[in-house]
C-alpha cells in the first residue's frame, strides 16, 4: 500500500461519541409523556453501555438546564474503562487557573480519558444569570485570553499575564494532566469571531448538523483560516439519529418523536432561540424557521428536533445503510468525529451501535492513555507550594 493510500485509509476512520442527557430524557419531545428520571443510575447505565458498545466517548452538555458536567463525569467515569468524557470549560464563568486544575485532576483520575469542550455561551439571558454581561464578540476576546492561559498552565508553564479580561500572577500547576501537553480542545463557533479564536487555540472544530454542502463550506473556511496561520485542525459534527431496520419505520419514529409537540410549545421555544446571539443557533433556526411542513432539509436530514430543542436540532433518519451513507458524506467533506444522540438515549445507544457501527470504519477502541509512574501527589506537598524531591529507592 502506498503512503497516499495509507493516509486515505486512515482518514476514512471515524470516532463516534454518544451523549449523556443530563438535561432530561424520554420517548417523546416537548412533553412529560414517556419521560424518565435522569438520575445517577440512569446516566451510569448509558455511559457503561457506550463503553461496552465501543463508542469513543460521551458528550456532557453544559448550562443551567443541565446537571453540572464536571460533577457527573467525575461520578460516572470510574464505572467505565475506555470511554472518554467531553466536558465543558466556560470562559467567563471560571478562572483559567481553576479550570486548569480541574482539568488536570479529572484527566489524572480517569487515566487520560478527558476531552474538553470550550463553550462561550450563546444566550445573553442565561449569560447574565451566570454573571457574564459581555457582548458576543467580546466573549471571544475573553475566550482567547482564557485559552492562552489555560493551555500554558496545562503544558507546565508558569503564567504571568495582564490582559483585557484576565490578570494572572505566578499561575502554575503542581500536578500535570496525563495527556500531553493537555487534553484535546473541542470548540464550536460559526461566527467570524469564533472561527478566529478556533484556528489559533483549539484542536477540533465542531459544527451542528447542517446539510453536507453547508458543512463543507464551513470546513473549507476554517481549514483555510487555520492554514494561513500555519495550523491544522480536525473536524467534528453534532447530530441526532433515528435509525430503524427500514426507512419507513425510521420516518414513522421521527413523526412519533414530536407527536406531542404543540404549536404553542414550538412558538415558545422559537421565541427563546430568537433572542440568542449564537450564529450557530441562528443557522439551526434558519433550516426550518419553526415550520413543520419542511422538516427534511436535506436527504434524510430532519430538523424536527430543533422545533423545541436548542443547539443541535437535526437528526439523520433512515435504515442502517442510508444513515451510514449520510455519515460517509460528511466524512468526505472532512468530518472525522461524530457526536450522536437519540431518544431515549439508553436504547438508542444500542440501536445505533448494533445497526450502523458494522457499516462504518471506526477507530479501534483502546485504553485511553498508558499509565505513567509517579505522576500523582507523591509525598505531601510542602507548604502548599512545591512538591518534594523524588529520591531513588535504596537497594
Amino acid at each position: 500500500m502506498s503512503n497516499d493510500q495509507s493516509a486515505k485509509t486512515q482518514s476514512s476512520k471515524a470516532n463516534v461519541l454518544w451523549f449523556l442527557p443530563t438535561h432530561g430524557d424520554g420517548r417523546y419531545l416537548g412533553t412529560t409523556t414517556g419521560g424518565r428520571d435522569v438520575n445517577f443510575n440512569y446516566l451510569r447505565q448509558i455511559a457503561q453501555a457506550a463503553d461496552q458498545l465501543g463508542y469513543f466517548g460521551v458528550l456532557l452538555p453544559t448550562g443551567r438546564s443541565c446537571e453540572d458536567s464536571w460533577v457527573v463525569a467525575s461520578a460516572v467515569a470510574p464505572w467505565t474503562e475506555r470511554l472518554r468524557y467531553l466536558v465543558a470549560v466556560r470562559p467567563g464563568l471560571q478562572s483559567p487557573s481553576v479550570a486548569a486544575r480541574m482539568t488536570a485532576t479529572l484527566d489524572r483520575l480517569t487515566n487520560g480519558r478527558l476531552l474538553i469542550n470550550v463553550v462561550t455561551g450563546g444566550d445573553p439571558v442565561e449569560n447574565k444569570g451566570d454573571g457574564v454581561f459581555l457582548e458576543h464578540d467580546e466573549r471571544y476576546v475573553l475566550t482567547r485570553e482564557f485559552l492562552n492561559v489555560y493551555s500554558d498552565l496545562l503544558a507546565g508553564k508558569t503564567v504571568n499575564v495582564e490582559g483585557k479580561h484576565i490578570h494572572i500572577e505566578d499561575g502554575r500547576l503542581l500536578f500535570n494532566p496525563i495527556q500531553s501537553p493537555r487534553p484535546p480542545l473541542y470548540f464550536g463557533g460559526s461566527s467570524d469571531a469564533g472561527v478566529d479564536v478556533a484556528v489559533d487555540t483549539v484542536d477540533k472544530y465542531l459544527t451542528w448538523g447542517e446539510p453536507p454542502a453547508q458543512v463543507a463550506e464551513k470546513v473549507n473556511r476554517v481549514k483555510a483560516a487555520a492554514a494561513a496561520r500555519g495550523r491544522k485542525l480536525s473536524f467534528g459534527i453534532r447530530l441526532h439519529v433515528i435509525v430503524r431496520e427500514t426507512n419507513e419505520q425510521a420516518w414513522k419514529a421521527a413523526d412519533e418523536l414530536i407527536q406531542y409537540v404543540t404549536d404553542e410549545t414550538v412558538a415558545s421555544a422559537q421565541k427563546i432561540f430568537s433572542r440568542m446571539d449564537s450564529v450557530g443557533q441562528q443557522r439551526m433556526l434558519q433550516l426550518h424557521a419553526g415550520r413543520r411542513d419542511k422538516l427534511e432539509i436535506s436527504p434524510n436530514l430532519w430538523a424536527g428536533v430543533g422545533l423545541v430543542r436548542g443547539g443541535a436540532g437535526t437528526a439523520l433518519v433512515g435504515d442502517p445503510q442510508t444513515v451510514a451513507a449520510r455519515i460517509k458524506e460528511y466524512q468526505d467533506v472532512g468530518i472525522d468525529t461524530f457526536i450522536m444522540s437519540g431518544y431515549p438515549h439508553l436504547e438508542e445507544a444500542y440501536r445505533f451501535a448494533e445497526l450502523v457501527f458494522p457499516l462504518l470504519s471506526l477507530e479501534k477502541p483502546d485504553s485511553a492513555a498508558p499509565l505513567r509512574v509517579n505522576t500523582g501527589p507523591f509525598g505531601e506537598t510542602i507548604a502548599n507550594e512545591h512538591r518534594p524531591l523524588v529520591k531513588a529507592s535504596q537497594s
